[in-house]
């Protein structure tokens, strides 16, 4: 009769066995060393990508709407240039000069509506008491806005002065900052006004 206690085959033998380390391959570990699932014959599974959608291409853009695209992106920066301006108007120099010309009303408003008014009435083929009055009309204009000039620049100074006495800004570039804005039509400056006429600055 076989016996109870008799062995198995080499199968079972085999799937009892541990795999055991060394004591050549321990001496070269650093102590401390844990071994990676890798050295372990562990495989680590993917993670499922069920569920995942993949991206769809971006539709190209047809030329009607790219022109749309283009031409909607050109008013939101011309928009935030009218909010905002450019970097010739950052400082607090700037925005106290800009803010003494859209306080007041400039003579400067009227220099190139009267401008053209002048290079009609000059005209060779126009009555000489038209083209008299054109003439002084152009020197009370230039007269006009080179008195209004001078006020607006006496009026930055002082107040540059008074609030920004530390100030590095060079006047004379505040003087034609202004002045160049006094010559503007107030709805066409940029930024746009935020004091009105009369407003004390």
């Amino acid at each position: 009769m076989p016996s109870l206690f008799r062995r198995k085959s080499a199968d079972l033998v085999e799937e009892s066995v541990t795999t055991v380390t060394t004591d050549e391959e321990s001496a070269d570990r650093p102590r401390g060393y844990t071994p990676s699932k890798k050295e372990l014959g562990q495989v680590t599974p993917k993670r499922p990508v069920a569920g995942r959608r993949p991206t769809a291409p971006a539709k190209p853009l047809t030329k009607e709407e790219a022109r749309a695209q283009r031409r909607a992106a050109r008013a939101e920066a011309a928009a935030e240039f009218r909010r905002e301006g450019g970097p010739r108007d950052r400082g607090p120099e700037r925005l106290l000069a800009r803010n003494v010309v859209d306080s007041r009303r400039t003579i400067g408003t009227w220099f190139f509506g009267g401008a053209l008014i002048v290079l009609f009435g000059s005209n060779q083929a126009m009555p000489p008491i038209v083209r008299l009055l054109s003439n002084v009309l152009w020197g009370a204009l230039a007269l006009g806005v080179l008195i209004d000039s001078v006020l607006i620049s006496r009026k930055i100074k002082r107040l540059v002065r008074e609030r920004f006495p530390k100030s590095t800004e060079k006047l004379g570039s505040l003087y034609f900052y202004a002045i160049m804005r006094s010559i503007t039509f107030r709805r066409m400056r940029a930024p746009a006004p935020r004091v009105n006429i009369g407003d004390k600055v």
